[in-house]
């Protein structure tokens, strides 16, 4: 909403200057988005009237004209304006006078002819675009006087960002209420006296819809001039607000809204056919809209009409057939209240919005409709002349909002706000806006009035005492609080920890949205029944995922469009997984997950070694770091997502905690990666969870180490040989590794000899060669019971 601070002040004037006035405003709730001034600055501009007007002797388009600018001479100045006239009063710029732009006026010669002045247009004083011919001043302008001070050029236009539930200060009236309560400034509402009826013109009214509207007023005026002139003062003050000048009977209603906040229209009385309808359309109707747009209302449009058709989108927009024009004589003037939910949202369904219509929406006074319809009567005749017929008001009392007390605990709104404001004082800021505040024990019953659609429960309150005491009398005062040092566990290490080592590993972080395509769900998690959005941000993210793959693959896939070829990427962060029927709570898991993503060189080029490609076994590595001293368990799946036999379930302590492996081929190929990363995904819990450090001698003794080479078959894992040899293995054997596997010369086709080191160590004594040969013979006789393996070299 833009206003004239000029005009404001006629409501409320507080002490105040200009951007002391804007702050106020703001910190009141009413954000003052921009104040300017209304017009550029210039100065020597005075008025006076041309009291000769020749034509130049040496130009046809230029008259040389005699001014009297009220300073006893008579200056003579040449101008080239073509209405330039005798007797007229126009702005005058003296020599040594500055015009917008820094335009210095001196004297000049104009073909011949010595010019001691200009005379201005609108346009060269930066009071609008019209540059047609001088700027006429009215007859009674004093000569002389300054311009700026006699036209009120010396403003600020305010320009107010007002939240949805403010619509009572859409209006002059209304934010001067808001600036009299916090200033104490005295408030001079605008006085409206009621029009006595002259004539017994009447129109019947009848509220087909009381819920929608439940307030409708009207009266007849008859033998208004619409032709007469808007009076200058309405059209600055209009223009100050953003709104052009038509013709005096739309100014007036404009002028009206703007002042009071109730917005009213105008029909031509002549065009009305019996009583005023207020009522829903019926099938097929249409509207010839005042923007020239035919509208078909939909059922839930209100509408004004009469006995023969529709007249108006009540509360929106008024109707061609039925509007004023300059030939007007016979006006029916409306002023209603429509309730707030039948007008919401309907302007912008026919693709358009109206000053009405942003009021209506938000709320306007239920109380007002009569009293404007009285101020927009008195103003009416007294520009465009005529009589009054006496007001038509047609009241549903029922259907009225309802201003239902709301209780304030004073003690909460001290709790609340932190501040210390007794009972009386909370009283005096509440009444300051006059809300009608009774005691009710140690509580406050407060009313709000017709116009404060906002006040509905008791933080609405709060909020007021606090917008009223100032925000800026509300001391910062530091919070204070303890704070308990939390015990640390060594069964457990921090987020924190697993990110600097991921770090640590060469990894980077990402951060990626947790709501992905539903094409990345079907590929890499092969799921057909996502959880979906209901509303989401945008038409490609419509799932949650349910798995963090995906999202490092996209990133991936990023990368390497910018010609980067070489990536580690981890993240840490949510999955969405439905619960599975039979749970005993309903509704989803939400786990956190550890992910990481490595493609391109193991190493960044470097002439210390050969360059070699990332694979399997190096990220497998960097996943058994994150988890040391604790070992990981390995065992061969098929994942969606993953290259066939290129693919392992993580198991930690015998349980599956994640997978690894290769990107399938066919998702490397459809997102465009070259060459295939390697991905890993387990549970974040599982990272998380650490053994507790165990005491154990050193032992000073020598190690005795044995290689054994077992012939199993293809289909035995190395891990499975591992596990069985360690479940019979004595207590001197310390450690199994394998470091070798064979195919080829001397091992059946079928067959795989896998090399195991076998490390013995006692910690107090040198081990026998009796000893260390009969552990090695429970190894053996393990791997032929249990895997049916053989020695290599032992036949067979």
């Amino acid at each position: 909403m833009q206003f004239s601070e000029q005009w404001l002040r006629t409501f409320v004037d507080p002490q105040l200057d200009s951007d002391a006035l804007g702050h106020l405003l703001t910190m009141a709730g009413l954000e003052v988005e921009e104040a300017t001034a209304a017009v550029p600055f210039f100065s020597g501009v005075v008025v006076a009237r041309i009291v000769a007007a020749d034509k130049h002797p040496n130009a046809d388009k230029l008259k040389l004209c005699k001014v009297d600018a009220g300073t006893g001479e008579l200056l003579q100045i040449v101008c080239g304006a073509p209405n330039a006239a005798l007797g007229m009063k126009v702005p005058c710029a003296k020599v040594g006078a500055m015009l917008p732009g820094e335009f210095a006026i001196k004297p000049a010669k104009l073909r011949g002819v010595e010019s001691f002045g200009m005379l201005c247009s609108a346009r060269e004083l930066g009071l609008s675009e019209d540059h047609g011919g001088l700027y006429a001043l009215p007859e009674d302008a004093p000569l002389g006087a300054d311009i700026r001070d006699y036209l009120g050029l010396d403003d600020t236009l305010f320009t107010v960002k007002l939240t949805p539930n403010r619509a009572d200060c859409l209006s002059l009236e209304g934010v001067a209420r808001e600036v009299a309560a916090i200033t104490g400034a005295a408030l001079r509402p605008t006085e409206v006296t009621p029009v006595a009826a002259r004539i017994d013109a009447r129109r019947a009214i009848v509220l087909d819809a009381p819920q929608a509207c439940p307030r409708y007023c009207g009266r007849v005026l008859r033998g208004v001039d619409a032709r007469a002139p808007t009076p200058d003062w309405m059209v600055r003050r209009l223009a100050r607000s953003g709104i052009r000048s038509i013709s005096a009977l739309v100014d007036v209603t404009n002028y009206v809204m703007l002042e009071l906040g109730q917005p009213l229209h105008a029909f031509d009385n002549t065009k009305l056919q019996g009583a005023i309808h207020v009522r829903y359309p019926q099938e097929g109707e249409q509207v010839l809209l005042l923007n020239e747009q035919t509208v078909t209302p939909a059922a839930d449009t209100l509408l004004i009409a009469d006995e023969a058709r529709a007249l108006a989108l009540a509360g929106i927009m008024g109707g061609e057939d039925s509007g004023i024009t300059l030939e007007t004589t016979e006006v029916f003037l409306e002023s209603a209240f429509f309730a707030p939910d039948a007008i919401a949202g309907r302007a912008r369904t026919y693709g358009f919005g109206s000053d009405a219509s942003h009021r209506f929406e938000r709320g306007v006074d239920f109380e007002l409709a009569p009293r404007a319809l009285e101020r927009a009567t008195q103003l009416i005749l007294d520009i465009c002349g005529g009589a009054a017929g006496a007001v038509e008001e047609a009241l549903a009392a029922d259907e009225l909002p309802q201003r239902k007390a709301v209780r304030l605990r004073t003690a909460r709104a001290r709790r609340v706000l932190g501040i210390t404001l007794d009972d009386a004082a909370i009283r005096s800021l509440l009444e300051r806006v006059h809300l009608q505040v009774q005691v009710d024990g140690d509580d406050f019953l407060v009313t709000p009035p017709s116009w404060r659609f906002d006040i509905e429960i008791e933080v609405d309150l709060v909020e007021e005492i606090a917008r009223l005491h100032g925000y800026d009398n509300i001391p910062a005062v530091a919070p204070q609080g303890s704070l308990m040092m939390l015990p640390s566990t060594e069964h457990a290490r921090p987020v924190w920890a697993v990110r600097h080592l991921l770090a640590a590993l060469g990894y980077q972080e990402v951060v990626n949205f947790a709501f992905v395509e539903e094409a990345w769900e079907r590929d890499f998690c092969a799921n057909a029944d996502p959880i979906r959005l209901a509303n989401p941000i945008a038409s490609q993210l419509s799932v949650m995922r349910s798995s963090l793959i995906a999202g490092l693959v996209a990133t991936l896939a990023v990368n390497r469009k910018r010609q980067i070829d070489r990536v580690r990427v981890f993240e840490i962060a949510r999955v969405f997984e439905r619960r599975a029927e039979g749970e005993p709570v309903a509704g989803f898991h939400q786990p956190m997950r550890v992910a990481g993503l490595g493609a391109g060189s193991v190493r960044p080029e470097q002439w210390a070694e050969r360059g070699r490609t990332l694979d399997f076994y190096d990220v497998k590595a960097d996943l058994e770091a994150l988890f040391a001293p604790r070992a990981l368990q390995f065992e061969c799946l098929s994942h969606p997502a993953l290259h066939p036999g290129r693919a392992a379930s993580v198991r930690l302590d015998g349980r599956a905690i994640g997978v690894i492996g290769e990107l399938h081929p066919v998702w490397v190929q459809r997102y465009d990666l070259g060459t295939a990363p390697v991905v890993f995904e387990v549970e974040l819990d599982a990272v998380l969870s650490a053994r507790m450090p165990a005491h154990g001698d050193i032992s000073r003794m020598p190690a005795v180490v044995r290689d054994l080479a077992l012939v199993v078959g293809l289909e035995v894992s190395a891990a499975r040989v591992i596990d069985a040899l360690r479940a019979v293995a004595p207590t001197l054997v310390k450690e199994i590794a394998l470091f070798d596997v064979y195919h080829g010369k001397g091992v059946d086709p079928d067959k795989k000899s896998l090399a195991l080191r076998i490390l013995m160590q006692d910690t107090q004594r040198t081990l026998e060669d009796a000893e260390v040969d009969a552990a090695v013979a429970v190894l053996v006789q393990q791997a032929e019971s249990a895997l049916g393996a053989r020695l290599r070299g032992s036949g067979g």
